[in-house]
């Protein structure tokens, strides 16, 4: 950190005079910086351009993930870190199995991906759940979920990433951080989205290749929140397979409520569509 002189202050009008010119070029002059660095594209993997998501009305403008940002898990996407929009503050996770780009705003993620292998789907069998959900101190505390925004609420802390996929006692541990948890209705966290969860494992036990998956939340104009916290609650959450073995893609899309749901898949190119995102480049 730089050394902080403090001098002893001149109070000649003269020298205060030309102290506060001399300030108020500096600060023009760091704000020009501030411009110039802002215009600059980071360099990086090859990305999808970003569309905009849904985002609730009235909220701050979307600003873009960095796709230098999950340096440290490359290995769980499929070949790029797709770039998004999304409302308010973003922060790249990385976990031991997963990744999460958050939303300061949402307090939830705005995805979650994972990159599932046969072996890594036979070794989370043998693995039980902890359940011991935990507020993610790697997120600024304005930014993260809390453990009494859920309570009382008639919610499910629901996974997009699930602990069934994680092959390690360590990932399945890191699963509960309420980073990768959105408010579900538990009509759905526990019937369907389970039957989607598990069907994508079955799905990668059998995979020629590797499958990764993107899961996350798609929220209405004006979301319903919950807790002092303010956690948005989806109106819809998807998940998204790609299976590298064929470059097949497909989506699944469930309204968040106690109503029957479609177990039938979409297509990813429809999946765009009616979320505005594009996270895979090339998909068939």
């Amino acid at each position: 950190m730089p050394r902080v002189t403090h001098r002893r202050a001149d109070r000649s009008p003269a020298r205060t005079l030309a102290g506060k010119k001399t300030s108020s070029l500096r600060r023009l002059g760091i704000a020009f910086i501030f411009a110039v660095v802002g215009a600059v594209q980071v360099p990086g993997c090859s990305v999808t351009p970003h569309v905009a998501a849904p985002h609730a009305g009235g909220q701050s403008a979307p600003q873009t993930s960095q796709v230098g940002a999950f340096a440290q898990c490359p290995q769980l996407f499929p070949g790029h870190v797709p770039t998004v929009a999304w409302p308010g503050r973003q922060r790249a996770l990385c976990f031991d199995a997963f990744a999460v780009l958050h939303s300061g705003e949402s307090k939830t993620p705005v995805y979650t991906v994972e990159r599932l292998t046969r072996s890594g789907v036979e070794a989370a069998k043998k693995i039980k759940r902890s359940d011991r959900f935990y507020p993610e101190a790697r997120l600024p505390a304005a930014d993260r979920a809390q453990l009494t925004d859920y309570a009382g609420s008639g919610y499910d802390r629901g996974h997009m990433a699930p602990a069934g996929d994680m092959p390690t006692v360590e990932s399945k541990a890191q699963s509960f951080s309420l980073a990768n948890m959105v408010p579900q209705v538990p009509e759905l966290n526990q019937k369907a989205w389970n039957q989607v969860e598990q069907a994508t494992r079955k799905y990668a036990a059998r995979a020629s290749g590797d499958v990764y998956v993107f899961t996350g939340p798609t929220f209405a104009q004006r979301p319903t929140t919950i807790g002092a916290g303010q956690v948005w609650v989806p109106s819809h959450t998807w998940k998204v397979v790609y299976s590298s073995g064929d470059g097949r893609a497909w989506a699944y899309w469930m309204a968040n409520n106690a109503g029957k749901q479609s177990l039938q898949p979409i297509s990813y190119q429809e999946f765009e569509q009616r979320s505005g995102l594009q996270l895979l480049a090339g998909a068939n």
